[in-house]
């Protein structure tokens, strides 16, 4: 695997195989990798001829209390997981690269509405980041086809529609979300995690469980929800938003929508979790 700060170099080397016609698949990530990275890794492999991962802490899509500068950053083990996954080419920015004039001068990407709610509200800003970032790796990189994890829902929403909304030739994939035997979503921030709170941190899942099976015994879906936010908060949660949305507009859901997702961001301890489950209404 070649590992690279130069964006020349990325270029040469995506030149070097379309000019063979061969393809590229495209794996953005901001390091500490875990399985469900590498399984994204492992599955572009499987449909392109080439993968590329970068590793870039994006400034950007942080708040200003939230964890940039402890974020974990571990990339001779990434590079060795990379390595073990098929990947050829990793791109490891620093931030002077990526936004040279500094964030105040940078040109900047949002996606209306739909960047605005759910973690958009919590984290104003936020969704700006990663529509920006992800639109200058697509430019650097120019894959065919770029695969994201499902666990960022709403993230991968708005890629799929910054995609469609400027006309950029990439298929973006999103892989099913990879969890541990607790049925806890893999997440770089577990690492923040207590051993006792990594534990009780599976009731996140089992609450959104719930509310799928109310729905589908036509139970209130506000009723479920009630319970299942008084469940996690039991677990040592403190909830952030906890909802039932239209899976393809990510609207509030109403009686006639039969794609849904159950949509969650919950603290616990140093933690900001986030998962999700979507669903298919069961007909009347």
């Amino acid at each position: 695997m070649i590992t690279t700060a130069a964006i020349s170099t990325i270029r040469e080397h995506v030149k070097a195989w379309r000019a063979k016609g061969e393809t590229v698949a495209f794996v953005p990530t901001m390091g500490n990798l875990h399985q469900g990275h590498i399984t994204l890794v492992k599955e572009a492999k499987t449909r392109a001829d080439h993968v590329v991962v970068s590793i870039f802490v994006n400034p950007m899509q942080f708040g200003p209390k939230e964890d940039l500068d402890g974020y974990p950053r571990t990339l001779e083990q990434d590079s060795e997981k990379l390595v073990g996954a098929g990947a050829e080419l990793l791109f490891t920015p620093t931030p002077e690269l990526i936004y040279p004039k500094g964030l105040a001068e940078q040109t900047f990407i949002e996606v209306p509405h739909i960047g605005d709610e759910l973690c958009g509200a919590s984290r104003p800003g936020h969704f700006r980041g990663v529509a920006t970032i992800v639109a200058k790796l697509f430019n650097i990189v120019q894959p065919d086809m770029a695969l994201f994890g499902r666990k960022d829902f709403q993230q991968l929403m708005i890629i799929k529609t910054m995609v469609e909304d400027l006309s950029m030739p990439i298929e973006v994939i999103g892989i099913d979300t990879i969890r541990e035997a607790s049925g806890l979503a893999m997440s770089s921030r577990n690492g923040y995690l207590t051993a006792d709170e990594k534990h009780n941190a599976a009731a996140l899942k089992r609450a959104i469980d719930s509310v799928i099976d109310a729905v589908q015994h036509n139970k209130s879906p506000q009723d479920a929800i009630e319970q299942a936010v008084q469940q996690i908060t039991a677990a040592g949660f403190t909830p952030d938003y906890f909802e039932l949305r239209n899976a393809n507009t990510l609207r509030q859901a109403t009686a006639d929508d039969n794609q849904l997702v159950v949509i969650v961001a919950a603290y616990l301890g140093k933690a900001r979790l986030i998962d999700n489950v979507s669903f298919s209404r069961h007909p009347q």
